[in-house]
């Protein structure tokens, strides 16, 4: 019994390596593309590296709106989910503190908007954004983002389950709404808080077709969009493209790594499942 298994554990931790084999391939295919020449790269270069050339590098960092798009995706990411937090927190508690009518439906409201898919709001938006003068700015980007039920959902889950004992007292000593949710029952969820922040950066952050929309300016354009302007500047390119895309990707992918364990949480939380 406990050979079959140990054998069962070496297979499906062979198996683990394996996918994770596949999944890293591409991956380094795209670093081992972005350090050779682009003769090299129309050549044929084989699977292992066989020079380091930074000239792809350097050319996307100096010759393009790189930086200029790392700044529009940090603002635009920062801003979205400090307001996604903040708006979703306090509805949030409304929905689960705060007796007022039509509650039920305006809770139901959010559920049934699960079942929208955001692709089916892209042409209202982008007509209500330049309607309100938004488009190649930052409010283009920003306003359509801002609407997140699974942050409320969340939330209001675990604003029902702190106990009622709790919210008596402080309402006894003086206590109003405001302070029973910023001085009570968030600072019981930071950790839940934290990890809703890091996945809605990341999502904002990822965020391709409505900054494409919205955005034609390339100096307003985040890093997603930026990257078709490579592109377009450089032709077929495969180098400088590798290079955009790994330095596109490198912020999501270490902050992904320092908090894995957050946004595994807000992946299962999101799902229902409670740890």
């Amino acid at each position: 019994m406990i050979r079959n298994r140990k054998l069962a554990n070496q297979l499906f931790g062979l198996f683990a390596l394996l996918c994770a084999g596949v999944w890293m391939f591409p991956l380094y295919w795209a670093f081992v593309t972005s350090i050779r020449s682009e003769q090299n790269v129309v050549g044929g270069g084989g699977v292992l590296p066989d020079e380091f050339n930074l000239a792809s590098y350097i050319d996307v960092i100096f010759r393009t709106n790189l930086m200029r798009w790392y700044v529009n995706s940090v603002g635009t990411a920062a801003i979205t989910t400090a307001v996604v937090l903040l708006f979703g927190v306090m509805c949030a508690y409304a929905l689960s503190q705060i007796k007022f009518p039509g509650r039920r439906l305006l809770y139901g409201v959010v559920l049934l908007s699960f079942m929208v898919p955001p692709q089916a709001l892209y042409v209202a938006q982008f007509i209500l954004m330049n309607d309100l003068g938004q488009v190649n700015k930052w409010g283009g980007i920003i306003l359509p983002q801002l609407i997140v039920p699974v942050v409320i959902v969340v939330y209001k889950q675990f604003f029902d389950a702190v106990p009622k004992e709790l919210r008596e007292a402080a309402v006894l000593d003086g206590a109003s709404e405001f302070k029973l949710l910023f001085k009570v029952y968030l600072p019981l969820n930071w950790g839940i808080t934290t990890a809703l922040g890091i996945v809605t950066f990341i999502a904002t952050w990822n965020e391709f077709f409505l900054p494409f929309l919205v955005v034609t300016s390339e100096t307003q354009m985040t890093i997603p969009v930026g990257i078709t302007q490579v592109n377009d500047a450089f032709g077929v390119a495969y180098a400088r493209i590798m290079s955009v895309a790994l330095l596109a990707a490198a912020p999501v992918a270490i902050a992904y790594l320092i908090f894995q364990r957050k946004v595994t949480e807000a992946v299962m939380i999101s799902s229902g499942i409670k740890g």
